[in-house]
Parts: structure tokens; C-alpha cells; sequence
């Protein structure tokens, strides 16, 4: 005996084992039929037995008069050879797939021998003759319970036992390897062993030694080898990490201890997606991965259970991305199925997501292991190693772009293809610049907030703000503390001194109209930034518990970027905690300390504007770094503004006098750029230059839009 070349011919010699169950299946019966002759039936359409002994002759030399012993030997001797085979194809490392499957699902022999009896059908057609002449109906081609049972067992006390082998808790059900259908030419009602077993597609394909996922998981799942090159990250993930992860799994093989269920939360997607990679191949294990966003829905349960079958067919480890989707009132059913999957199937399942996972959230022990953003040092790294071949410069291009933007590694080496790839498209050949790799991080850096954010385009220059000297340096050394970031708080040690909360925050109050929004504005131009408007309306919510996770969804998007979240009328979000009388205070309060939470854990800016800075809770204010007031413009602020918002360019009629402009009308720069931009249209309508009767119809309309009292003297 040697051991096996293939799975086709281990089946072979299944199915001549099959044969010769069949045969002595045959011989019993004809006993029987000779001590209980049964009644001929008038049939137009049967089969003889002379057809059923020609065609298992054709397929092993049984029922040819041998006799019932000689075929229980031959059957025996079969059966050894087939297992002594069997045997040596594991040791030599080539194991059948029919071996397998029993060893993965820990099935019996006669569950083996089951499954065989479903598969010879689908294999070879003499099957469906035979099958038909054995249930004594023409119309039963496929093997019922009763027949399987007849075929597997050598006694009656043995079918009984055996009964349970098809019950919907047992491995065969259970796993999805065989499903029993009702016989439409039964009555309904009638004895679950009249039911037909049929074998799973999937099942099928794995026996024939296909590696193709099941296709009922098309869209849903990938499928990656512990060392397929394509699937391979950039840059190798975190190794403090996966040295993390790795012990973990040593230690859930041992005996009597659950399996490992680790959940990776964080904002750098790409990295949690490059860990599970890296410690699945570590493992020398494949990976299933599956979106479990794809898998809500009515078959959403029956999805996941093929996803852990798939997975348990490969010996590979389960992932299921965007995990989230299964803490939501709607997906309870789909947790309950996770949970029973992997207590059933014991594989290491990764679950990836933004937040935390709830501690009590499944009665698994869930591990929530953070995967952070690169630090300093490594983004610095990740930084060199991509430019290192565009670049001469990469060392000192990589240290500012990583004080200047926080990006995952996928996104870094993206940033340099992108920057490389538009200069190339460029007419004229040049270098690769630094400016180059800052525009294309913050393409990379734009962040999918929804209806909740708007990016504002940020066009505005130191010479477009008007404000008092000391305002103007507070706003630079605001840039500055960005600029300098990675020299204090790496090269000087303050970022290990500090912990968390080394994000930076300020504070803009003052009169409306008074150059808060201009001034976030000129901090995203003068950093080189994205500046990111909250939307108020999208964030707050009535419904208890929604406006932390839209705070969640902002603050983790934003995270993977450099960009400033500016939030307008702040407050409104950050008003003061006040003293708790009902639930809704309760509430309102959590919010609030939930605000204060997150823009200390924040790394990049968040600017905060109000018109009423009084309404400002008190803790925000002490934990805020920058607090600028901006004033109502006096009348030389006015006179500068006034200046500012006509351009050199624009037909100004002698009788404009801007000083005198600025000491008549007491209005913000909001205002003032209103009314010059009404009275060039005005002077445009009538065909002239900007004249003072425009500018006073135009500071007139704007009185009456703010509510203020025109004076008809003015008129002159």
C-alpha cells in the first residue's frame, strides 16, 4: 500500500467501498423478499435487478454469486487499505480532502461514510438507478436518512443509535455539510426518515480539492495566504504590537482555554487591516476577511456561519472589518451567531473597528487592543523610507512632514506616489518638490465626515486680517507651536513627560463679524492645511447617546490627518454644566465632558468660536492652550479693513473717503465687506465707478438687514 496521489483516487476506492455496501445491502434484502414475498405491483416504469447487478459490476465486482461473506471480506480488507492509505498520505503531508473534513469537523466514520453516499450522485449517475431500486421508487434518486442508515448500519440497535447522526445539532446539520430536504412525494407529516440528505455545494468542491471560496460569500469575502505577496503591507505593521497579539495566540492554543478574539480599534484603518495580515502570517495561518456591514440583513446569520465554515475548510483565521455593525439594536441576532461561532468553531477571530469595544457586549472574552496613529519617531521613518528614491532630500523632508502631518503608513507611501505622479503629468520635467508632497497629503488627509463637516477653502493671508498687533502674534504663535511640535515634544522630551492632551486648542471670541472664521482661515493657509467647518446641526441630536458618536465619527476621521476642526457658535456644543434636575441635564453635562475628553486626546487643532464667551463652560476655558478675544474694530481698524476689501484694481470715484468711512459707520468687517461688495455692483448697474452715494444706499441696506438705526443725515 502506498499512499494516495490524489483526492480522485481516495474517492475512487470510497465509492468501491460504497459498491460494496450496496451489494451487501442487496443480499439482505433478498432474504427477506424470499422468507416475506411481497405482492408483484403493475408498474410501466421500474428497474430490475439484473440492471441494478450489470451496474454495479460496472463499478466493482460485486453481486456476481460471490456470496454475502465474500463480500463482507472484500469489504473489510477495502475498508483497511483505504485506512492504512489514508494514514500514510497525512504523514507524507498530502492528506485527502475526505480525511480532512473529518478530522476539522470531527465527524465519525459513519458521518464519513454519509457524506460518500450524498456524493456518489454527483460524481457518477449509477448512483440515481441504484438509490431509486433500493428505496423501491423510481422517483427517489437520492439517498434518504432510512437509506443511509440502512447502508452504514449492521443492525437495527445500530440505526437507532445512529439516529441522531442527521439532527439539527449534530456535526453533519450543524456545519451546513448536509441539509435534509422533504420527499415532495410524501405526504407532509411524515417520518423524518423518508427526508432526502444532500450534500452542500461547498462541501462538494472541497472533496473534489477545489480552493475556491464558497460562492455564496462572492462580495462578501477575501481570501488571502499567509504569504501571498500582493497582499503584503507597505511597511511592516507596529512589531510591539504583534509581539502583543502573537503571545496572546500562544497562549490561547493550550488546552481548556477559549480562543482568541482580539478587537483592533483605532483611526488608522490600513494599519489595523496591515496587523491582522501580518500576525495571520506569523501564525502561518490564511485570512477570511469579511466586511461585516455586507453581512447584515435577514441572511445575514447564515452568512457568517459560511464565513467560519470557509475559514475552518482553510485552517485560517476569521476577520471581520467595520465590527461596529454588530453592537446596533438591529444586529443583535448576528452578534448571538458570532458569539456560538466562535465557542464552536475555536479559530482566532480579529475584529477591527474606530471605538472600543463594550466590555460586556458578548459573553466571550473580547481583548480591545488600540492601534494608534504612527508616533513621531516612526512616521519619521515611514517617511524617509518612502521618499528615500525621489528624493536626495528625504531626511530632512521626512522630519517636517511628520511634525506637520500625522498620516497612517498607507497613507504616507500613497502621499509620495500621488505627489510623484502629478509632477510627472506636468509638460515640463522638474523635480519633486516639498510643496509637492504637502498638496498630496492633503488629499490624503480629507477626511469622509458626511453632512456633518464641510471643507472650507483657505485662501487668506496674514494681510487680509485686521486685528490689534497682540492678536496677530497670539495667532502666530499658535503656527508656531504646530510647526515646532515634533522639536519639543520628541527631540526635548515634553511628549513623554505630558501623556495625552498634547493636541493643540483655541478659543476665538468676540462680536460677530469680527474675523474669528477669516482667522482660522489664515491659520490653515499658513500651516498648509485642510480646515474643516463643523456643522452644529449634523452633531447635536435630541436622541440620547448620538451627538458622542457623531463627536466619535469626527474626531476619529480628523485623526488621520493634520486638518483643523473648526467648530462655529461652540456654545451651543460646549455651553456651561450646570446643575443636574432631570435626565436631560444629566445628559447635556456627559456631553459636555465627553467634549472636554476629546480634544485633550485630539493631536491636531481644534478651534473653538463664540459670540458669548460667558456661556463657555469654565473647564473648557482652563483646559484650552489659546484664548483670543476679538474686538470690535475701532475707526483706524475700520479705515484698514476698508482699505483691505477694495482692491487696487476696482473704479473708485474721487469723493470716497475711506478715514471718514471708517469714523461715520461703526460696523464689524463682516459688515463693511457686505457693503463694498453692494455698492460695486451698484456703481457696475449704472455704468460708473464706485461713488459715495453706493457705498451709503449699500451701508444703508446693510443697517437695515442688522437692525441698526440709519441716520438721514448721512445722506450727504
Amino acid at each position: 500500500m502506498t499512499a494516495y496521489q490524489d483526492t480522485f483516487e481516495h474517492l475512487a476506492d470510497e465509492l468501491r467501498r460504497l459498491d460494496l455496501l450496496i451489494a451487501l445491502r442487496l443480499r439482505t434484502a433478498d432474504l427477506q423478499n424470499e422468507a416475506y414475498p411481497r405482492a408483484q405491483l403493475d408498474r410501466t416504469v421500474y428497474i430490475t435487478r439484473a440492471e441494478v447487478d450489470l451496474l454495479l459490476t460496472d463499478g466493482f465486482d460485486a453481486g456476481s454469486g460471490a456470496g454475502a461473506a465474500a463480500d463482507a471480506l472484500a469489504l473489510k480488507l477495502l475498508s483497511a487499505g483505504i485506512d492504512s492509505r489514508v494514514r500514510d498520505s497525512v504523514r507524507e503531508g498530502a492528506e485527502p480532502p475526505l480525511a480532512a473534513l473529518g478530522r476539522i469537523f470531527g465527524l465519525s466514520p459513519v458521518e464519513l461514510g454519509a457524506v460518500v453516499v450524498c456524493l456518489a450522485p454527483e460524481l457518477r449517475r449509477r448512483y440515481d438507478r441504484l438509490y431509486a431500486y433500493l428505496q423501491d421508487d423510481i422517483t427517489r434518486r437520492r439517498p434518504s436518512v432510512d437509506l443511509v442508515l440502512d447502508l452504514l448500519c449492521a443492525s437495527e440497535r445500530e440505526r437507532w443509535i445512529r439516529g441522531g447522526t442527521f439532527s439539527a445539532g449534530a456535526p453533519l446539520t450543524r456545519y451546513g455539510i448536509l441539509r435534509t430536504v422533504d420527499d415532495p412525494g410524501s405526504p407532509s407529516g411524515s417520518s423524518d426518515l423518508a427526508r432526502f440528505l444532500v450534500l452542500d455545494p461547498r462541501i462538494r468542491a472541497f472533496l473534489l480539492g477545489s480552493d475556491e471560496p464558497d460562492a455564496r460569500l462572492t462580495g462578501h469575502v477575501t481570501v488571502s495566504g499567509p504569504d501571498e505577496p500582493d497582499e503584503a503591507p507597505a511597511h511592516a505593521p507596529d512589531e510591539a504590537l504583534a509581539g502583543r497579539l502573537l503571545r496572546l495566540a500562544a497562549h490561547r492554543r493550550e488546552p481548556g482555554v477559549p480562543p482568541l478574539v482580539c478587537h483592533l480599534h483605532g483611526p488608522d484603518e490600513e494599519g489595523r487591516v496591515d496587523l491582522v495580515r501580518h500576525v495571520g502570517a506569523r501564525l502561518e495561518r490564511p485570512l477570511v476577511s469579511a466586511d461585516t456591514a455586507t453581512l447584515t440583513g435577514p441572511d445575514g446569520s447564515g452568512l457568517l456561519r459560511l464565513v467560519f465554515r470557509e475559514a475552518l475548510l482553510r485552517g485560517a483565521a476569521v476577520h471581520l472589518a467595520h465590527a461596529e455593525a454588530l453592537l446596533s439594536k438591529e444586529n443583535r441576532t448576528l452578534l448571538r451567531t458570532l458569539t456560538d461561532a466562535v465557542a464552536d468553531h475555536g479559530l482566532p477571530v480579529f475584529l477591527t473597528g474606530g471605538s472600543r469595544w463594550p466590555v460586556r457586549a458578548t459573553p466571550l472574552p473580547v481583548h480591545s487592543l488600540e492601534v494608534p496613529l504612527p508616533d513621531l519617531p516612526r512616521s519619521t521613518a515611514l517617511w524617509r523610507e518612502s521618499l528615500a528614491a525621489h528624493t536626495g532630500q528625504a531626511a530632512d523632508w521626512a522630519a517636517e512632514l511628520a511634525g506637520r502631518h500625522r498620516l497612517p503608513a498607507a497613507r504616507i507611501a500613497a502621499a509620495v506616489r500621488l505627489a510623484d505622479d502629478r509632477r510627472r503629468m506636468e509638460p515640463a520635467a522638474r523635480p519633486l518638490t516639498l510643496a509637492d508632497v504637502f498638496a498630496a497629503c492633503r488629499s490624503q488627509a480629507r477626511h469622509a465626515l458626511g453632512p456633518m463637516a464641510g471643507r472650507t477653502a483657505a485662501r487668506r493671508g496674514w494681510d487680509d486680517l485686521v486685528l490689534p498687533a497682540d492678536r496677530i502674534t497670539q495667532l502666530r504663535d499658535i503656527c508656531d507651536q504646530v510647526r515646532f511640535r515634533r522639536l519639543v515634544l520628541q527631540d526635548w522630551g515634553f511628549g513623554a513627560r505630558m501623556g495625552h492632551g498634547t493636541g493643540l486648542s483655541a478659543l476665538f471670541s468676540g462680536p460677530p463679524g469680527t474675523g474669528k472664521t477669516m482667522a482660522a482661515e489664515v491659520l490653515a493657509h499658513e500651516l498648509d492645511v485642510d480646515l474643516h467647518r463643523i456643522d452644529l446641526s449634523g452633531v447635536v441630536s435630541k436622541y440620547i447617546g448620538e451627538t458622542e458618536k457623531n463627536l466619535a465619527r469626527i474626531f476619529a476621521e480628523a485623526s488621520t490627518g493634520n486638518s483643523i476642526l473648526f467648530f462655529d457658535e461652540a456654545d451651543a456644543l460646549f455651553g456651561k454644566r450646570t446643575e443636574v434636575s432631570d435626565a436631560h441635564d444629566r445628559y447635556a453635562n456627559i456631553e459636555t465632558s465627553y467634549l472636554l475628553q476629546r480634544i485633550e486626546e485630539y493631536e491636531g487643532v481644534v478651534v473653538l468660536a463664540t459670540n458669548l464667551r460667558q456661556n463657555i463652560d469654565d473647564a473648557f476655558t482652563r483646559r484650552i492652550r489659546f484664548v483670543v478675544e476679538f474686538p470690535f474694530p475701532e475707526a483706524d481698524d475700520r479705515h484698514r479693513i476698508w482699505r483691505t476689501l477694495l482692491p487696487s484694481t476696482a473704479p473708485l470715484a474721487a469723493d470716497v473717503d475711506l478715514a471718514r468711512l471708517a469714523r461715520e459707520f461703526a460696523v464689524t468687517g463682516a459688515n463693511i465687506r457686505n457693503i463694498v461688495l453692494q455698492a460695486a455692483f451698484l456703481a457696475a448697474a449704472e455704468g460708473t465707478g464706485i461713488g459715495r452715494p453706493h457705498i451709503l444706499r449699500a451701508t444703508r441696506r446693510e443697517f437695515d438687514k442688522i437692525g441698526k438705526l440709519w441716520a438721514e443725515t448721512r445722506e450727504s
